[in-house]
């Protein structure tokens, strides 16, 4: 069974930067697109970013694009999300989650995601 855990999450004045990380454990994450979600207050979830298994391709909202960052490093275990330029409409709670590349959900379909971790909380303020 796989188990994820989000961290790296705070408090960060706008124009600020985090690193969120996505440890995965009980299996390899080698075999899983893994992707960012989040949901600010009041709001539906939404897809932030996917990163294919070998981290050869990435997708972003059009929200984030050109400011945010999906990275993985397999041989940690770990995916990783580089927020820099944040702005107040970021704040939310980030969750990654993953689907088994038997799956096809190569865009990370929220739908479609097998493994949930239970969220890293962002707010950005002054």
């Amino acid at each position: 069974q796989l188990q994820l855990v989000e961290s790296g999450g705070g408090l960060v004045q706008p124009g600020g930067s985090l690193r969120l990380s996505c440890a995965a454990s009980g299996v390899t994450l080698n075999y899983y697109m893994v992707g960012w979600f989040r949901q600010a207050p009041g709001k539906e979830r939404e897809g932030v970013s996917c990163i294919s298994t070998s981290g050869g391709r990435a997708n972003y909202a059009d929200s984030v694009k050109g400011r945010f960052t999906i990275s993985r490093d397999n041989a940690k275990n770990t995916v990783y999300l580089q927020m820099n330029s944040l702005k107040s409409e970021d704040t939310a709670i980030y969750y990654c989650a993953a689907a088994h590349l038997r799956s096809q959900n190569w865009d990370c379909a929220d739908h479609g995601m097998d493994y949930w971790g239970k969220g890293t909380l962002v707010t950005v303020s002054s």
